[in-house]
């Protein structure tokens, strides 16, 4: 019987629905769990420092250890582990004398899931038999930018409708998806990426030169990405004074959608187009985002630069996935890894250097703005070094 790969794709596209989920829904509820159980802000800034804290942990384990796991166990225990930290939002945090306690618990359950997600979604797209993959890649990644847009918007809606109070029902809700997801990845043609005792060892990878570029590569796209995503909702907030709501979907939402576009865009018409230099035109586009929303002394332009800096980024993450893994074929699961954690690394860092230096001069996040720009300026100059004679060595091996 002819295998459904179309199945296994669009478990894959909800795979990265939960993803959005799992990284979007708790922020969302902060204050919530501020003024309800008493959290310090102090605090609640520890929760996506333990998601993503996690997520790395998680991207380090995968590299040694999933291909002896597979991939079939790998993704349905990303599932379950998503659906059962998202539902315990609504039960453990109030079983404990410290609610802030059982939010953690939940939160490194659910990103254990969503750094499994992460590492394991990509190849098993990448090891279909699917023509044109790069634009397959594009469109499976825009999936995470309509499940941000989602729970931002469907969240604001219920929440408007029914009350904040409510937000437990919408935990369990929300974890209905990966939950309704394990049967299709259970079910699903999973095919490998290389033999089995026939992949590239870490050790291999880390004395590859084009590896070294892919991480560089992959650093500057989760730091161009996140830097203006976690801080857009206090830009729009301070520069144009909208308020708490207004904020988030005039600023992170939109960033989101206009990723989602961009990575949609590629995903329709890649095949006939030159994915390095659509790379290369996104990292100017967002050179001259950041500059705008750092330099402009108008803010209506400084909120389109950060607008737009969404759809800028959106190839970069994907991107180099596609540029990469055709080149290093015997990469493995290990590869896809590694540039998770390094995307990982970059998102972790870079937001943290736009509020250092946000605060170094005198809260002015243009000023940090301004230093975030090195990120997609690097990533330029990373770009043009794959024509550089020892990167085409790679790529001929």
């Amino acid at each position: 019987m002819q295998k459904n790969y179309r199945k296994t794709l669009n478990a894959c596209y909800l795979g990265f629905i939960t993803q959005a989920i799992t990284a979007n829904f708790a922020p969302l509820l902060f204050l919530k769990f501020h003024m309800d159980y008493h959290i310090p802000m102090g605090q609640i800034a520890l929760i996506p420092t333990a998601f993503f804290l996690t997520q790395l942990l998680v991207d380090v384990f995968c590299a040694r250890f999933v291909d002896a796991i597979g991939y079939r166990r790998s993704v349905v225990i990303s599932e379950i582990a998503s659906g059962l930290g998202l539902a315990g939002l609504a039960v453990i945090p109030d079983l404990f004398s410290s609610p802030f306690t059982g939010i953690l618990i939940c939160v490194v359950i659910y990103a254990i899931g969503s750094g499994l997600i992460e590492v394991v979604v990509s190849p098993i797209v990448e090891a279909c038999p699917f023509e044109h993959k790069d634009a397959v890649m594009s469109l499976l990644h825009s999936f995470y930018c309509w499940g941000s847009v989602g729970v931002i918007l469907v969240s604001t809606v219920f929440f408007a409708v029914f009350g904040i109070e409510s937000w437990r029902i919408l935990a369990c809700a929300w974890a209905l998806i990966p939950l309704f997801n394990i049967w299709n990845f259970a079910t699903c043609p999973i095919e490998r990426l290389t033999e089995e005792g026939k992949g590239m060892t870490i050790g291999a990878l880390f004395k590859t030169p084009l590896f070294w570029l892919a991480i560089v590569l992959m650093i500057c796209a989760g730091a161009s990405e996140l830097s203006m995503a976690q801080w857009a909702s206090a830009y729009t907030e301070a520069a144009l004074g909208f308020s708490k709501t207004v904020g988030d979907l005039s600023g992170p939402c939109l960033f989101a959608v206009t990723m989602g576009i961009s990575r949609v865009i590629y995903g329709k018409h890649g095949a006939k187009m030159n994915l390095r230099n659509y790379m290369i035109g996104s990292g100017i586009l967002c050179l001259c985002c950041y500059l705008l929303a750092s330099l402009s002394a108008n803010p209506v332009p400084g909120l389109i630069g950060c607008i737009f800096c969404g759809f800028s980024v959106g190839i970069m993450w994907p991107g180099t996935i596609s540029i990469v893994s055709p080149r290093l074929p015997q990469g493995g699961t290990a590869l896809f890894a590694l540039l998770a954690m390094a995307g990982d690394l970059g998102g972790a860092f870079g937001p943290s250097l736009v509020g250092t230096v946000t605060q170094q001069t005198g809260d002015n996040l243009q000023a940090g703005m301004l230093v975030g720009s090195i990120f997609p300026m690097a990533l330029v100059v990373a770009l043009l070094l794959l024509n550089k004679q020892r990167f085409r060595k790679d790529i001929r091996s």
